[in-house]
């Protein structure tokens, strides 16, 4: 792609891009998008097919497992398409992008890859520019998502090397807000829906492990502006305030729930000390950077969980 120079270090030259779908060319295409988003029940995949669905014109196709997904997050009016085939992480990172590489491929359509922080494994480099390559257990017990994700950034810049494809990638941090899946295991859903339920907020020892949180709308943002501009990636979208796993606890506490106690537990293998993005080239490339503050962030999630948990607030 000719505008891989402004992008790093990719040096090798590639293809022309294939020859786009005939419906590129047509009359309709200016009004007219057909927009495939897999994942597109999940908490990030959701919320970006709200926005995209704001043009009314769109046709948008969602695919999705419903692994970690819901129906219920989607709106009237899409094109929904079930996979239960790809039930594996490893799976979902590795065939579904080798299977929507092809696709892409066949019909000449740009593809975007919502990439992730855990390419960084447990940093050695602090914040993370998207130079870094890494530290990351390829055996542990979190490698089958954090290589995964890897591999599949390896097969997107193959493809874009040897045929052509137009291809996107954004490393994206820790993202919060509604729909959040409850019991996924992420930190914030955690203490949100701890804080509701009167349960102490179990914070994974030492605590001082650090995390950058970022709002849904701001990180769907990102991904669009990502994929309509002209520039290949891999490009960091996340919020760089820095914050220590026992300061996020704190923030829900006084927030949600001030009678509610934190609780100090055992950590989980490979837990990563530190994180925090540079977005650099996220304000110079895409004229981005994140407009809400976690203060400002978390009681937004409030309402959303108490209708999901059947826990109103207390009058």
């Amino acid at each position: 792609m000719a505008k891989e120079a402004a992008n790093g270090n990719h040096n090798s030259a590639s293809k022309p891009p294939p020859t786009p779908s005939p419906l590129r060319f047509s009359k309709f295409f200016q009004s007219n998008m057909r927009i495939l988003v897999t994942g597109g029940a999940g908490f990030i995949g959701s919320h970006l097919v709200d926005k995209l669905m704001e043009n009314e014109k769109n046709e948008v196709i969602v695919v999705d497992n419903y692994f970690t997904g819901s129906k219920d997050n989607l709106r009237n009016g899409l094109v929904i398409q079930d996979l239960n085939s790809f039930v594996m992480t490893i799976k979902t990172n590795v065939i579904g992008t080798l299977n929507m590489l092809g696709l892409a491929k066949r019909v000449g359509a740009r593809i975007l890859l919502t990439s992730t922080s855990e390419v960084y494994g447990d940093p050695l480099v602090h914040p993370q520019d998207e130079s870094y390559w890494g530290n990351v257990n390829p055996i542990g017990v979190r490698s089958c998502y954090d290589e995964g994700k890897r591999v599949a950034e390896t097969l997107m810049f193959d493809y874009h090397r040897q045929h052509g494809i137009e291809i996107r990638i954004a490393r994206i941090f820790n993202t919060y807000g509604p729909r959040m899946n409850i019991d996924d295991g992420r930190v914030v859903s955690n203490f949100i829906a701890q804080a509701i339920r009167n349960e102490p907020l179990t914070v994974q020892a030492p605590g001082t492990q650090t995390r950058s949180f970022c709002y849904v709308s701001d990180m769907v943002d990102g991904l669009i502006r990502l994929m309509e501009g002209e520039n290949t990636g891999p490009i960091n979208i996340g919020n760089p305030g820095e914050f220590t796993m026992l300061e996020l606890a704190e923030n829900v506490k006084e927030l949600i729930n001030p009678d509610v106690k934190i609780a100090m537990v055992e950590n989980t293998p490979d837990d990563p000390r530190q994180r925090k993005p540079d977005i650099t080239k996220a304000k110079e490339l895409l004229g981005w950077e994140p407009k809400i503050k976690l203060r400002d962030g978390l009681p937004l999630m409030e309402d959303d969980f108490r209708q999901r948990l059947g826990v109103p607030r207390k009058n």
